[in-house]
């Protein structure tokens, strides 16, 4: 199955407010330009993407897996859950 398949198979109940949020813009410019943005590589749902020098997170995409924060080599994103059981749910169980 691809990953497209398996994402469809989830479902997302969007939160108003954002559970990742990118601490400081330079530093993502930074770790550009040294190690060629992790956690756009990383990613499975392809949250994090360079547009203009800035990184633009949309965090309704997310599968709440964590990976991008782990990966950061500068600890710049802050990763919560979502308020109130809201975000990833999967269909299947």
């Amino acid at each position: 199955m691809r990953i497209e398949e398996r994402l469809y198979t989830l479902r997302y109940k969007r939160d108003e407010q954002p559970h990742l949020m990118v601490k400081d813009q330079e530093l993502c410019k930074r770790c550009n330009e040294e190690y060629g943005s992790p956690c756009i590589g990383v990613c499975p749902a392809n949250v994090y993407s360079f547009v203009k020098d800035r990184l633009v997170v949309s965090y309704e995409n997310c599968v709440e897996c964590g990976a991008c924060k782990i990966v950061c080599p500068f600890n710049n994103i802050i990763w919560k859950y979502p308020r109130y059981g809201l975000g990833i749910a999967l269909r299947y169980g």
